[in-house]
């Protein structure tokens, strides 16, 4: 039962963020293409084609009571799902936060509400040789998005923890 209402949750947030972040055309929101990091300068749309990614992971967070699925770009799948470490350059992983609420008509299961948060990495060990990664995260707003004002520091300090790991919380869920 909870594999079902994790699959039923994350489907339902992959089709919704669709439509959360582009319009009828599928283009991304006027806002989002100047949107950058304050610190590091990354854009927002460095990821617009988040949408051609493959799902790797889902992770739930307590402490925020918020799902995340991680997606991952060509590169990036193919080495998480190979178990290659460190992830080649150009990688791009994205992780894409939505609060959760009961369904109404399954009361045994929560689905996505609403994006909190969009958060990628790049691979790019010539501009990011610290660790390797270049971090960018962006906070939904009542009226789209803004660029995460406590820097990427924190984003640099936390993953720091993961370092076995290329720095990646993530690994590929398999399926089978």
């Amino acid at each position: 039962m909870y594999a079902k209402n994790v699959l039923m949750l994350l489907a339902s947030a992959v089709i919704g963020f669709g439509a959360a972040a582009a319009d009828e055309t599928g283009s991304f929101d006027k806002a989002m293409e100047t949107l950058k990091m304050l610190q590091n300068g990354l854009p927002f749309n460095l990821i617009k084609d988040f949408q051609e990614y493959k799902i790797v992971a889902t992770h739930y967070r307590t402490d925020k009571k918020e799902l995340r699925y991680i997606l991952a770009n060509t590169e990036a799948f193919e080495a998480l799902k190979n178990n290659r470490l460190p992830l080649p350059e150009g990688s791009k992983v994205v992780k894409i936060g939505w609060n959760v609420k009961a369904m109404g008509n399954f009361p045994d299961a929560l689905e996505a509400d609403e994006v909190q948060r969009i958060e990628y990495m790049v691979k790019d060990s010539k501009n990011y040789p610290a660790d390797g990664w270049g971090y960018a995260r962006f906070v939904k707003t009542d009226g789209g998005y803004r660029s995460w004002d406590k820097g990427t520091q924190g984003c640099v300090s936390c993953h720091a923890a993961a370092s076995d790991n290329d720095f990646l919380f993530t690994r590929y869920q398999k399926l089978h």
